[in-house]
Parts: structure tokens; C-alpha cells; sequence
């Protein structure tokens, strides 16, 4: 929660100037994704609003913007694809309604399922995510935010050229030459402005802008109005999930859809607060950010309203328009509903192509453009993981891209890890000393036996494990297999420098350990 007596008036202007540009550049977002999902753009709006608020209330990261999103409505095309095949008798209307009902209730599972993973803090398992990885999901996610757009410009009766891109394309350029004109005066506004003046977000001045004189221009080109009709809009109530969806075979659609959900929110929120630490500095909580996701998605289902996430685009819309504490999303998500209630026909009015301009503009600001630069300088496996990472999110899914980008870092990370060495010495009894350096763990075993000669070894022989790691029980089975050789050799081996943890998982080894003063002190894992 926030307390008001904390801000002080430069904090407040900033924040609800911050918060109403983002409500503003809400709607058509909600609106774009619920037609994605196949539903009415209520049940987006609705999402909008009760999962940034309570996000807003009690979110891991302060100014983070939550809602609706592409990536979990495109999770909802599946689900309404399996709806429609378990009811193939229902109308239109009730298939609708009834796709409806699916994902409300999807959306309460995956909430309460990234509610107890943020109960038992698991968020922080989002450090596991390496660098380059978090630069393939930034630059990915830029490029989907602005082909998202794109759609926004095609004809409004786009039916009628029947699937023919070029044809789209002639009608699109033929009928909205205006909005290209709107788009460039809109970022053209973002990008200098704040040059002059900061005291008023840019994004905010453009919307009101362009508005006016479109408006009062009487100048034909496509609004938020055209895209849905808004006039119906009221406040959210409870919605209780039709009973017959607890059946054994509506939950066997239902609950694989609701983890899919519950995972790509959670990977999308944690790294979107990862880019905001960066950026602002100040760490954020991931735990505390699963737990108000969680309880967001499962209150949004309850109240008719579709499960979403954190938003880049608007998260870094708030955040560089000045929008860095609680009430700037707390702003967004309230004035949001106020707007869409109580001032449909003003909402209606507002050129999509200043929307469209503003999320251009977030777009580039998102990209990280020196990740370009260092790319030449990045040893290959991470330059590969960066540009695997982008490909995926783009062409594929973010929950995919981020999973490939951590397989591929850890095979990466174990391959060059996969090397330990030995170095040969006697002791002042004669005895050969094989003096180890590295980590012994399941990549590093067969390096580990490639260093013994046990058949020409002398009688007496001594492993020193004090510039080495015992990672894992592969390690330690290792240790034991070479123990078992130099016992069949009849010859007398002494393990020296292995830490209690690991002298305790050993078998046969056990009884050829010393004790010294200085063993180390690590633990090993066990596959136990």
C-alpha cells in the first residue's frame, strides 16, 4: 500500500499526469486483446482494471502497470478452439458465452496457482534468467509491441479483400494516410518535447492534441470508437462459474490452459520488473509481485473479467513519463474504468493513431539497442541465447523463449564447466599426489576419470580435493568408482581435503578420507 504522506507535490502531479496517459493508452490495449482471446472487449477492460489495481495496491514494484495482455489472450485461442469441439450444437451465442464461462474460470485456477507459488516464494527463481536472455526477451518483446500495432492499421472492412495482403496493404495506405501523418506529428511530439518541457507527460499532450483537432476538424480517420462500442460499459460484478465446468472433463481442458496462464503471467511480470530495476535502480520484490498477480487474476475471473499480467509498454510509459510510485498505477487502473463508464463518447473520440504512436514510441525506448553493440563483444553462447531468446518471443511465445534461453545458458555453463584437471607432485613419502582443480559434478566425470593412471600408478597414492568441488552425487559416485579401481589394483589410495557433507554421501570411499583442519566446508546436492 501507499501512503499518501510520503509524496510530495512534484511526486503526486507526476504520478496522476503519468497514471491518466496510461489509462488512456489502456483501452484499445484491452480492447485489441480481447478480441484475440474471442471475447467481448468488457471482459478486457474489466481484467484492465481489477488486475491493475490491486497489482497497483499490492505489486512487488512500485509504478508497474498490470492488465490485460497479448501473451495470456493468445493462451485463450486454444482454449476457445477446445470449447468449441467439446460443444459442437451450440449457437453462436451460447458457444460465446459459454467460451466465456471457460475462461473466467481458467483465470481464478491460474491465479491461485501464482498465488501459492508466491506463498512459497518461488519468484526468485527469476534470477536464473542470464543476462543475454533478459536482452532477447526486452528486444522480442519491442518487436511484438510494435507488430501488435500493425493491426490497428489495417481497413476497418478488411473483410472484403479476402486474406490478399497486398490488397490490404494498398486499401490500408488509401484509406489511412491520415494516420500515418497522426503517427509521425505523435512521435514526433514524444521525442522532442520533453526536450522543452517536462512538466506535462508528452504522450498525454499528443493524445489531447491530436484529439482536439481531429475533433473539432471533423477529420475522417479511425477512433477507439470504431474499434468497440463502449456505450454499454458498466462496473464490474460477481460471476459465479457455471457448475457444469467442475466436471472431470471440462478440468482436463481447463487446468493445463490455467498453469500455461499462471506461467507465462509470471514469467512476463518477473522479467518486466527486472527491466524496471535496471532501469529505475531499486529492486523489486518478485514474491510479493506473484502474490498481488495472483489475487488480481483470481478476483478479475470472479468479476467477469479475463487473467492478464505486467505490461512493458505501459510499465516503461509510466516509468519514463514520470509515474514511479503506486499511485501512478493505482491512477491508471481507477481512472481507466471512470473513463470507459462515465466518458465512453470522449474515449470513443480519441484517434487510434496517437495510440499507435505512443506504443511505436515505447517500442524503441524498450529495445535495447546496446545489447547491438555488445553483441560483437559477448562470447558466442550468450550472443546465440540473446538472438535465440528475440526469435522465439517474437515468432513463438514468451514462456517458450525465456525456458530455451535458460536450457540453453545452463547446457552452455556445464559445457565449460566440464573440465577438471590434475596436477602431479610427490609427497615427502614418496607417494604420488594428484592435486585436483575444478568442480567435480555430472558434466565433469568422465574429465575427472581421464586424469588417473591407475595401472601405472606407484603402490601408494593420495587425491587432493582442496582446490576442487564436490557439486553433486555424480561427484560423489565418481569418487567411489575410482576409489573401487585402485582397491582392485591392490594398492592404497588416501582422499584428503573433502568436506564432511560430502564425505557422508560417499560409499565405498568413505573409509580411505582424512580428517584435516583446514576441509572444506560445502554441501553437495543430492539427486534425493
Amino acid at each position: 500500500m501507499f501512503n499518501i504522506q510520503n509524496y510530495s507535490k512534484q511526486n503526486i502531479k507526476n504520478d496522476v499526469l503519468s497514471g491518466a496517459l496510461v489509462a488512456v493508452a489502456l483501452v484499445p490495449e484491452a480492447i485489441a486483446f480481447s478480441f484475440i482471446a474471442g471475447v467481448s472487449p468488457v471482459v478486457g477492460l474489466y481484467g484492465a482494471f481489477i488486475i491493475g489495481l490491486i497489482t497497483a495496491l499490492m505489486g512487488g514494484k512500485p509504478g508497474m502497470i498490470s492488465g490485460a495482455t497479448g501473451s495470456v489472450a493468445v493462451v485463450f485461442v486454444g482454449l476457445g478452439l477446445s470449447v468449441k469441439a467439446l460443444y459442437p450444437t451450440l449457437d453462436a451465442e451460447a458457444l460465446s458465452m459459454m467460451i466465456l464461462n471457460y475462461i473466467l474460470l481458467t483465470s481464478i485456477i491460474a491465479g491461485l496457482i501464482q498465488l501459492a507459488i508466491g506463498l512459497m516464494k518461488m519468484g526468485k527463481f527469476i534470477r536464473l534468467v542470464p543476462q543475454p536472455a533478459l536482452f532477447g526477451f526486452v528486444n522480442g518483446l519491442a518487436i511484438v509491441i510494435a507488430l501488435a500495432q500493425l493491426t490497428f492499421l489495417s481497413p476497418l472492412n478488411i473483410a472484403q479483400y479476402d486474406g490478399n495482403w497486398l490488397d490490404i496493404a494498398r486499401a490500408s495506405f488509401t484509406e489511412n494516410y491520415i494516420m500515418y501523418i497522426i503517427i509521425i506529428v505523435t512521435m514526433a511530439t514524444m521525442q522532442f518535447l520533453p526536450k522543452l518541457s517536462k512538466a506535462v507527460p508528452a504522450g498525454l499532450v499528443a493524445i489531447v492534441v491530436v484529439t482536439l483537432v481531429v475533433y473539432f476538424g471533423q477529420i475522417a480517420t479511425k477512433t477507439v470508437g470504431d474499434l468497440a462500442d463502449l456505450s454499454s460499459v458498466s462496473m464490474p460484478s460477481f460471476v459465479m462459474p457455471l457448475a457444469e465446468l467442475f466436471s472431470m472433463q471440462s478440468m482436463a481442458i481447463i487446468l493445463p490452459v490455467a498453469l500455461i496462464v499462471a506461467l507465462v503471467g509470471l514469467i512476463e511480470s518477473l522479467l518486466t520488473l527486472s527491466v524496471l530495476d535496471e532501469m529505475g535502480g531499486e529492486r523489486g520484490s518478485g514474491n510479493q509481485e506473484c502474490i498481488a498477480l495472483g489475487l488480481g487474476n483470481t478476483t478479475s475471473g470472479l468479476f467477469g473479467g479475463m487473467a492478464g499480467c505486467a505490461m512493458i509498454g505501459q510499465s516503461v510509459i509510466n516509468f519514463t513519463s514520470g509515474g514511479l510510485g503506486r499511485l501512478s498505477s493505482f491512477t491508471a487502473a481507477v481512472l481507466l474504468i471512470i473513463l470507459v463508464v462515465s466518458f465512453s463518447e470522449v474515449i470513443a473520440a480519441i484517434p487510434v493513431a496517437v495510440l499507435v504512436g505512443i506504443m511505436f514510441m515505447v517500442s524503441i525506448g524498450t529495445f535495447e539497442f546496446s545489447s547491438l553493440k555488445r553483441i560483437k563483444h559477448m562470447p558466442r553462447a550468450d550472443a546465440f541465447v540473446l538472438v535465440v531468446v528475440t526469435i522465439i518471443t517474437v515468432l513463438e511465445d514468451l514462456a517458450v523463449a525465456v525456458i530455451a534461453g535458460i536450457i540453453i545458458s545452463a547446457l552452455v555453463f556445464a559445457w565449460e564447466h566440464a573440465k577438471i584437471q590434475a596436477r602431479l607432485s610427490k609427497d615427502k613419502n614418496g607417494r604420488k599426489v594428484y592435486e585436483l582443480e575444478g568442480p567435480l559434478f555430472f558434466g565433469s566425470v568422465t574429465s575427472f576419470n581421464e586424469q588417473f593412471d591407475v595401472e601405472n600408478d606407484p603402490a601408494e597414492v593420495v587425491i587432493d580435493f582442496k582446490n576442487a568441488r564436490v557439486m553433486d552425487s555424480s561427484g560423489s559416485e565418481a569418487i567411489d568408482g575410482i576409489t573401487d579401481k585402485y582397491k582392485q589394483a591392490g594398492k592404497k589410495l588416501t582422499l584428503r581435503h573433502l568436506s564432511e557433507d560430502c564425505k557422508k554421501t560417499l560409499h565405498s570411499a568413505g573409509p580411505f578420507c582424512t580428517y584435516e583442519e583446514d576441509d572444506p566446508t560445502y554441501k553437495v546436492a543430492s539427486n534425493v
